[in-house]
């Protein structure tokens, strides 16, 4: 048996980013979360943990870190069902900033009236929401991948729809010239939209005149104003007055997908519930 102590210490370590960090949010000291730690490693014989700045799970840690997860999951379920705590439940999600802005909102709103649980939204692209799922960081993802992470199940919520979009006299600037000579906004260096579509259109990749605006509302702010061209979702472009679509007949629809823990937990259900009821009245 792994001691519940030492796995909820390396969990906040991984959390919080470093030993020290870790020991606050414990209420204990560094050198007691370094013993836990260790003492973690001997009983498993592996490594947990890359000691850097912010802290990293190793293979082995990755498998310790979801058990760890799941176990507090469950066990705060059983006691809640038991009546023996008053608080609500955390459900860590992974969400992509384009779902995040648009129609994961509806759900947030839907789930604002659960005094059950509470939300812990992660931010990271939708082609690498699964790596925190592996991590065990997260017990579910909004993801463009179908191919369920190992202890976990896939469904399908529908695509997400882009138009490559720009200010109109943006547009009217360059509209003698290639699009990958054109300035482009992108969100940041794992966004490869942006890159994808002009490849599709001209065979090469966007410009290296690029805006990396790694907030939703600033992006749109800076297409709209005239900084770049870029794929916007169809809310987003409807939120700005004034914008060209460059390619009117080639949308693009990226598949998103949300998977989850197989857990029987019933706050992770009212989350599933309410994501699926959002993708359905939103997305394509």
């Amino acid at each position: 048996m792994l001691d519940p102590e030492c796995v909820r210490t390396l969990l906040a370590v991984v959390d919080e980013g470093t030993f020290d960090a870790a020991a606050k949010a414990l209420h204990v000291t560094p050198s007691a979360v370094s013993q836990r730690v260790k003492q973690l490693e001997q009983r498993t014989g592996r490594v947990l943990l890359v000691r850097s700045k912010p802290a990293r799970l190793t293979d082995s840690g990755v498998v310790v870190a979801r058990y760890g997860r799941q176990q507090a999951l469950l066990d705060r379920d059983a006691r809640e069902a038991l009546g023996l705590v008053e608080d609500p439940t955390p459900i860590p999600v992974a969400v992509n900033a384009d779902s995040l802005s648009t129609w994961f909102r509806r759900a947030v709103k839907e789930l604002a009236g659960d005094e059950g649980l509470v939300l812990a939204v992660r931010r990271e692209d939708q082609d690498h929401t699964t790596d925190l799922l592996r991590q065990g960081l997260v017990v579910a993802a909004v993801t463009s991948s179908p191919r369920p992470v190992q202890g976990c199940r896939a469904f399908r919520l529908g695509s997400i729809r882009y138009h490559a979009v720009a200010a109109r006299a943006f547009a009217r600037r360059w509209a003698d010239r290639p699009l990958h000579e054109a300035p482009v906004v992108v969100f940041d260096a794992k966004d490869d939209l942006q890159d994808a579509f002009c490849r599709g259109l001209t065979g090469r990749d966007a410009s290296a005149r690029r805006h990396h605006l790694p907030d939703g509302h600033v992006f749109e702010d800076a297409v709209a104003a005239g900084a770049g061209w870029a794929l916007l979702t169809e809310h987003q472009v409807r939120r700005h007055r004034g914008l060209v679509r460059l390619a009117p007949d080639r949308p693009v629809d990226v598949p998103l997908h949300w998977q989850q823990w197989k857990l029987d937990s019933p706050p992770l259900a009212r989350v599933a519930a309410a994501v699926f009821r959002a993708a359905a009245a939103e997305l394509h």
